[in-house]
């Protein structure tokens, strides 16, 4: 199926990203609606777009946070949201325990966290060290 999505040609979108076109179609055609997802609680959202091909927790997730702007969304699977907990609160390990901890700590401003840790995570803070025990090597 080749078509028009507003300026864009789905060939081409093909060519760069295979399943970007292929959402892109599946909504065109009303086989999935995005319009109902920007509505669902954030759960839904998250298992409605993870049920597409090539779209995984993650980027459902930063599809709610980044597209929908959602307010409470806190990512487990980010490593840097991972990475920006440890340095600031001085952890070696967080585990998935700990991480709901944080997740009731900040909620219903997840989304806020997030955006601090990977700020953080991403060296904004300087002398902050990363509390992760060391890789050995070999």
């Amino acid at each position: 199926m080749n078509f028009r999505y507003g300026n864009i040609e789905t060939e081409y979108l093909k060519s760069k990203d295979p399943r970007l076109a292929e959402v892109i179609e599946k909504a065109v055609a009303n086989e999935f609606d995005l319009d109902a997802v920007s509505q669902m609680p954030d759960e839904d959202a998250i298992k409605a777009l993870s049920s597409l091909k090539g779209i995984g927790v993650w980027t459902a997730e930063m599809i709610l946070l980044f597209c929908l702007q959602r307010p409470n969304i806190f990512s487990y699977g980010d490593l840097a949201i991972l990475r920006g907990i440890r340095m600031v609160y001085h952890h070696r390990k967080i585990d998935q325990k700990l991480f709901e901890k944080y997740r009731r700590r900040f909620s219903p401003y997840c989304s806020v966290a997030s955006l601090y840790f990977w700020a953080v995570a991403g060296g904004a803070v300087p002398g902050m060290k990363d509390y992760a025990p060391k890789k050995k090597k070999g």
